[in-house]
This record gives C-alpha cells, structure tokens and sequence, in this order.
C-alpha cells in the first residue's frame, strides 16, 4: 500500500495540472477521485498497522473492525466523487468546452501506467482482506478513469468532438459508483453483524443439531469481526452431562469446516432463553 500510495501521490498532482492546462474535465475528474485515493488509501495503510495492536481488557478484540470501518469510509467517499463527477459531467454536456487534446493524451496514457502498477501490486491481498480491496477498487477506478480519458483524447484528437470529454467522465462515474456499492453494502453488513453471505445459518443450526446428544439449538448467531475472522455463538441443550466435551470438539470440528473458527457454545440441561 505504500507504494500504491506513492503512485496514487504522483498521478494526482500529474492528472491536476494537466486536466488544468488541457480543459479536460476527464482528468480533472480523475484527478479529484485520486485525491480521494490519497486520503483512503493513507487510512487504509494507517489501519492496517494499527489494527496490529494487541487487544486489551477495554477493547477485547483490539482494533480488528478499523478495517472495516476504513472499508465504509472508502465506499462512502468514492460513491459521493463519483455523483459529484456526474453532475460536472451533465453540465459540461450541456455546454461543451474546448479541450487540449494532445495533452490529454499524454497525461492519461502515463497515468493509466501508473495505475496499472497499483493494481498489479495489490492484487494479492484483496481477496483476503475487506480494507485492501478497498484501496484495490480504488487503484482500478482510477486505472478506468485513466483509460476512459485515454480513449477520450483519442476520440477528440481524430474527430474533434469535445463532448467525448463529459460523456467519458459520466462513464468513469457510472463504473466508480458500481464498485463503490458494493464495498459499502458489505462493510454496512459487517458492522450490522449479518450472517455472511457465504454461510447459511440453517446450516450451522442442523449441523449442530445433527450431533448426538443435542436435544436443541437456539440463539444462534454468526457473525464477521473483520476480513477473514467469522464468529459463532449459540446455545444447545445437552442432557447428559458426560457428552459435553465429545460435542464441544464435534461442534468445533463442523464449524472448522464452514470457514467458522471462532466458536463460543453454552451447553444447557434445560432451555434457559428462546
């Protein structure tokens, strides 16, 4: 990540100045979603070692859900850039300027190798993590907006239609808000403590109710502390109390098996809560 921001620093203050002497709202669009860059991808790169620290008695899980939190934020800002691109980018087509093609060209063709080597270097870790796939959508955006304007330029330099320029930008807009969605929705989820979407609860509920033994299962819960740390918690009820420990390790060993590691089950004689 800190390369990728180091990146992100250098096609932000490129794609500014160029998107300033060019008239291309393109690359000022593009430009204004890299400052967001900057900002989300610094939080992510601050979260992701403070979320390192032990836990203590006041935070008992640590700082793990910083990831997830970070993840929203990034979401949230990227869905607000891309509405905001799309209003300047309705504007501009109803009153299309003059734009430095050439120039445009130029900037976005560096820009979209920059972005490229950003994605290329965080796409190992997103599939693992909520928060660095959050600064991975960032970096692809931003390689789409490059290659939108890429395409932009082409199409102004050969034909000299300047409302390629906004019609472009709306695009890049459109494709920013898609992946900003999603990552917000799931982050939404994670905080909200939902099932995830990967694991049924119905499942875990017979899976656990299918052991000898267990009379019933009630309170059932499952839950995402952070990218990759699913929880479970529920009560069963256990007549006799010499099968406790075989049940324990069998209800340890299917969680195990539905991606579940971090299992906490109260045994009961008799039902204590519905």
């Amino acid at each position: 990540m800190t390369i990728v921001l180091a990146l992100s620093i250098a096609v932000l203050v490129g794609e500014a100045i160029g998107g300033y002497v060019s008239h291309s709202l393109a690359l000022v669009a593009d430009a204004g979603h890299m400052l967001a860059d900057v900002g989300a991808i610094g939080l992510a790169l601050w979260v992701s070692h403070v979320a390192d620290r032990p836990a203590t008695p006041e935070r008992s899980f640590g700082l793990l859900r910083l990831e997830i939190l970070a993840a929203f934020i990034n979401g949230a800002v990227l869905i607000l850039i891309a509405l905001g691109i799309g209003f300047e980018a309705y504007r501009r087509i109803r009153a299309p300027s003059a734009v430095h093609s050439g120039l445009m060209l130029t900037i976005a063709s560096v820009s979209l190798a920059a972005n490229l080597a950003g994605a290329a270097v965080m796409h190992r870790g997103h599939a693992h993590s909520l928060n660095e796939r959050g600064v991975y959508l960032h970096i692809l955006s931003d390689a789409l907006g490059s290659l939108s304007a890429l395409v932009a330029a082409a199409i102004i330099l050969a034909t000299g239609q300047t409302l390629a320029d906004p019609v472009v930008s709306l695009l890049i807009g459109v494709l920013i808000l898609q992946g900003a969605w999603g990552l917000t929705r799931e982050s939404v989820d994670i905080l909200l403590e939902a099932t995830p979407a990967h694991i049924s609860l119905a499942n875990v509920h017979s899976g656990i109710a299918a052991l000898p033994g267990v009379t019933s299962v009630h309170d059932l819960h499952v839950w995402t502390l952070t990218s990759g740390v699913v929880a479970m918690s529920g009560h069963m009820v256990v007549r006799n109390p010499e099968d406790h420990q075989r049940i324990l390790e069998a209800v340890q060993h299917r969680m195990e098996k539905l991606g579940i590691h971090h299992v906490t089950v109260q045994i009961e004689k008799d039902p204590i809560c519905e």
